[in-house]
């Protein structure tokens, strides 16, 4: 039900938005349809990656170990280290399951602040259009949301004390990326990058599917914009 009603009205803002001008009130009302199917969806995808294994369970965006851990992780087992390579995988990624809940205020305050002329935009844009937006408005905000309770969940993992100390001295010489230099940045990216890729994923099938079932109940609500 969820799905149709921020399909149905996601449509309605396409349907009507070029019709009306920006200053009609009924393009005010058609925006505010547009900004409550993204309310929900962003909901959803905070849900979904924010719950126990969002993050580990999903091969989408499940967290693996930084490429320069990765290439050695074969001989760490070897060498019995393997519990250590596959604690640090687990706190990673659930590391990223707690902080995400902290993005759904930030999300939220960006479609309030949305103008009618961001919706326009985003209508005519690409099919990520509005996960660009989400990125370009709340990315900084998250970050510095993030990383407090990533730093807070891998400070005790021997491995992540072993990866920081010495990915830091590989970042100046270029064999570490420098936003992979500490590994609870390292996680806040792939954080971000998992949940903009579900938001993503929200957008899309708001596109693909704009009719669903709830448009009778969208005519109702939304009956000044379609007369």
């Amino acid at each position: 039900m969820k799905k149709s009603l921020m399909a149905g009205l996601f449509m309605l803002f396409v349907t009507h938005a070029n019709a009306l001008s920006v200053a009609d009130l009924s393009n005010a009302e058609a925006s505010g349809g547009l900004k409550e199917a993204l309310t929900q969806g962003v909901g959803k995808a905070v849900s979904l990656l924010g719950s126990t294994d969002g993050f580990l369970g999903n091969k989408e965006v499940k967290i693996p170990l930084p490429d320069s851990l990765k290439k050695i992780e074969k001989g760490m087992k070897f060498m019995g280290m393997g519990k250590q390579s596959d604690e640090l995988v687990l706190k990673m990624n659930r590391a990223a399951e707690a902080a995400v809940p902290e993005a759904k205020a930030l999300l939220v305050d960006s479609i309030k602040k949305m103008s009618v002329a961001d919706a326009k935009s985003i209508l005519t844009g690409p099919n990520d259009a509005a996960t660009q937006y989400f990125k370009k408005t709340t990315s900084t905000q998250m970050a510095a949301k993030f990383l407090p309770i990533v730093q807070k969940a891998t400070e005790k993992v021997q491995l992540a004390e072993t990866y920081n100390k010495y990915a830091e001295m590989g970042s100046r010489f270029g064999v570490v990326k420098k936003e992979d230099a500490k590994i609870e940045q390292y996680v806040t990216n792939k954080a971000l990058d998992g949940l903009y890729l579900m938001i993503a994923k929200e957008e899309a099938a708001i596109r693909q599917d704009p009719v669903g079932q709830a448009s009778n109940l969208l005519k109702k609500v939304f009956g000044a914009v379609s007369n």
